[in-house]
């Protein structure tokens, strides 16, 4: 399951994904991602939340990579991740040095009171 949303006067891009997900789910989210970026300005932010992820499909990585792409072309600014178990994170800074060009500031967070001081740094 996943869900996003855009806070147009933070300039700030949430989503999350729950439970266990499939290509199907991810290319479900990247269409709405397609929307939501629409109505970003550059140097926005992104909040994902993996807290309540329990597995993802091999097969979403291409869904995933796509969104890192598009992110990159609308000129994200910082990407903020809250992943409680390590063993969860499937290769997210691996991609996003293949799909983010320029260095922006990744933070890989446990807790969402976490997440949100890393957003106001």
């Amino acid at each position: 399951m996943f869900r996003a949303d855009f806070d147009k006067s933070k300039n700030l891009l949430t989503f999350s994904f729950s439970g266990h997900v499939t290509e199907t789910e991810t290319r479900q989210w990247r269409e709405k991602l397609t929307e939501l970026l629409a109505g970003v300005r550059p140097g926005f932010k992104l909040l994902s939340d993996f807290s309540d992820l329990e597995t993802m499909d091999l097969a979403c990585v291409p869904d995933i990579e796509l969104s890192m792409d598009l992110c990159d072309k609308a000129g994200i600014g910082k990407v903020v991740r809250i992943i409680k178990d390590p063993r969860k994170d499937i290769g997210f800074n691996i991609l996003s040095v293949f799909h983010y060009r320029r260095r922006i500031p990744i933070v890989t967070c446990e807790t969402m009171e976490e997440a949100l001081r890393a957003l106001a740094d």
